[in-house]
């Protein structure tokens, strides 16, 4: 089985991260290894910012004028990664969750932030992992099929609160 070593850095004072996400994180990046059978054990960083802070990388890095909920920087390419030297793990990459983004969006979509971060880091996963949906509809309506079973895995699909396994 699959392990991920999430390193996790918070980069943002505005909202304070909520007890438990941090396992939630390492629970979400574990879980879609899992689901893909990735051969081997990975690293991932995950950063929380702020509105701003996410405006500013959307801007640099997609050319988009606006914050967004979340930016995958992919590091590997076609399934070759980069590995650390000292643990053999496979460097997938970096992902950037914005938590003012992240509330709105529970309270939009009537669920806890809990379900919000965990659907985001599952999304962003498998982005590192080279999913794209923006290129193809029937990419875009695999990889939600493949969130969805991921998140219910977890015990946090839609509509749901956070469940402790």
């Amino acid at each position: 089985m699959s392990k991920a070593k999430v390193l996790i850095h918070n980069n943002q004072k505005d909202i304070k991260v909520p007890v438990g996400i941090r396992l939630l994180i390492r629970r979400s990046c574990t879980a879609v290894l899992t689901y893909e059978n990735f051969p081997g054990n990975a690293e991932v960083s995950v950063s929380f910012v702020n509105d701003k802070q996410i405006h500013e990388l959307n801007s640099k890095y997609r050319n988009m004028d606006k914050p967004t909920d979340v930016l995958s920087f992919p590091l590997g390419d076609g399934g070759n990664y980069d590995k650390n030297p000292e643990t053999g793990d496979c460097l997938l990459g970096d992902i950037v969750i914005s938590l003012e983004t992240a509330e709105r969006q529970a309270d939009i979509y009537n669920h806890s932030l809990e379900r919000e971060i965990g659907f985001l880091t599952v999304h962003s996963m498998f982005h590192l992992l080279g999913y794209d949906h923006e290129t193809s509809s029937m990419e875009a309506l695999i990889m939600r099929e493949k969130e969805e079973a991921v998140l219910n895995a977890l015990g946090i699909s839609r509509n749901t609160t956070f469940v402790e396994k």
